[in-house]
This record gives C-alpha cells, sequence and structure tokens, in this order.
C-alpha cells in the first residue's frame, strides 16, 4: 500500500471516531471540555433547556452528556420533588430517558389533524410553567389501580378550537411503568398498540386508554370535562398524553375576568 493510500486509510479513520460516543483515552476528545467544566457551565446557566438542545446537536459525545447528566440536572432543578418520588424506587434514569422527560415538563405535544385525537389540529408549543400533581394523576387510575403513582399535568387551554370548543391538552408520566397495575391491565385487555401514531417525547408506541376501556369517571369529574369527552394514551415508557373539552365560560364568568 502506498503512502498516500495510508494516509487516507488513517484519516478515514480518524474521521469515523470523531463521530462515536467516545471514552476520555479516545483520540477525537482533543480540545474538549472535560464533563465536570460543562456541569459546572450549565449549573450558572441554571440549566437553561435551549442551550442543552443547542449542545446537543455539536457531536454524539456532547449528545451522550447532554442525554445522562444536563437533562436529568434540568429535571430535578425544574420539579425537585416529583423527581425524588420518581427515583425513590431506586432508578437513577426516568423510563424513557431524560431528555423525553424534560421536554414533557415543558412541551405541550398539541396534536396533528389525522393523528391521535380525530382532526382537530393544534400546534404543538414549549411552556412557562406546568403543575404536575399525584393527586390529579389518582383520579386517572382505575380502582385497581390505585397504588400506581402518576403525574398529570393540568390541562393546557387552546380555546376556541372551531367545532371542538374548548380543548385542554395535559401529558403526564407514571413511576415504574414496567411493573405497574396499569401497564398489567393494558396487557391483560389486550390493547392493541397504535398503527402509525407514537409518543412525542420518547418515540415509543402508544396505548389508547379509551380503547382499552380505562378512563375513569373520576378523570372525567376532575377535569370538569365538558360531555365527558376526554380521551389519553400512554407510551410503551409511561408517558401519558390526552385531550378533552372543557366547560365554557358563562356570560357572568366572562364579565369577572374582564374586570
Amino acid at each position: 500500500m502506498s503512502v498516500l493510500c495510508k494516509l487516507q486509510v488513517k484519516k478515514m479513520i480518524l474521521t469515523k471516531q470523531y463521530r462515536c460516543v467516545h471514552s476520555a483515552s479516545c483520540q477525537c476528545t482533543k480540545g474538549h471540555l472535560s464533563e465536570d467544566v460543562i456541569f459546572l457551565v450549565f449549573q450558572h446557566l441554571n440549566w437553561n433547556p435551549n442551550l442543552i438542545a443547542t449542545l446537543s446537536c455539536a457531536c454524539k459525545w456532547f449528545d451522550d452528556i447532554a442525554k445522562r447528566v444536563l437533562w436529568k440536572e434540568f429535571c430535578r432543578t425544574r420539579a425537585p420533588k416529583m423527581m425524588l418520588d420518581l427515583q425513590s424506587s431506586g432508578s437513577h434514569s426516568a423510563d424513557g430517558n431524560w431528555r423525553a422527560l424534560g421536554k414533557l415538563l415543558i412541551f405541550c405535544s398539541g396534536c396533528t389533524q389525522g393523528g391521535l385525537f380525530d382532526n382537530v389540529e393544534v400546534p404543538g408549543h414549549f411552556v412557562n410553567k406546568t403543575r404536575f400533581s399525584k393527586t390529579l394523576g389518582k383520579s386517572f387510575l382505575m380502582p385497581q389501580c390505585l397504588n400506581d403513582v402518576l403525574y398529570v399535568s393540568e390541562p393546557c387551554e387552546h380555546i376556541d378550537q372551531g367545532e371542538a370548543g374548548d380543548l385542554g391538552f395535559f401529558r403526564g408520566i407514571f413511576k415504574s411503568f414496567a411493573s405497574s397495575n396499569v401497564k398489567k391491565m393494558i396487557i391483560n385487555r389486550g390493547a392493541q398498540l397504535h398503527p402509525t401514531e407514537i409518543c412525542p417525547y420518547c418515540k415509543a408506541k402508544l396505548w389508547s386508554m379509551l380503547q382499552a376501556n380505562m378512563i375513569p369517571q373520576t378523570a372525567k369529574c376532575r377535569l370538569g370535562s365538558h360531555k365527558d369527552y376526554i380521551e389519553y394514551y400512554v407510551c410503551l415508557n409511561g408517558h401519558l398524553l390526552g385531550v378533552c373539552t372543557l366547560l365554557p365560560l358563562s356570560d357572568s364568568e366572562d364579565v369577572s375576568e374582564n374586570e
């Protein structure tokens, strides 16, 4: 093999190394900041999610750090009590990974026309603040599953959606979904996974809780769902996403709101 060919082969190998998720001994770490330095920088930035997402696009090594460390710290800072509870079973990771959970905390997925929720089309969007409640989550559990732990957000209101009226989109996450009573019941009832749609947070397949006949009346009452319309899905990693119609405001409520 000529010297030129050897140099070309060496160059190709180094190029391939640069795209790997490398260890500290890998050649392509030269010039990179250490994980400790990156941790301190983002701690100073209060785990800014926009900057974490931007760093993830730099290379696979940075993406790996973001998945393992930065998104985890973002979740722990944004919802400390919730994260402490989700990890109290001894798990050091989150079902569906920390990045998916971070996105769930700050992103209302909305829906696309012809997707999960019939012909309703509401663009997904980021939210400044969302409250997740374990007490609200209890309302979404069948009596046989009340020992499970589920956190659900207050509905994100989308008003005047044409014939659909006022809609509320909500999302949530199960603790230790793999061993939950809800998952066992879904499987025992022979629920089918959605043929085309996937979870907007972790890309896993989805079960329809409406199709599994596992939406309790308590969920409708707790959300104040107009005409009892409520529908939600749970993915293989335990992320929940759903929609309900909201009670319309009366004239008197409109006036007091304006005042």
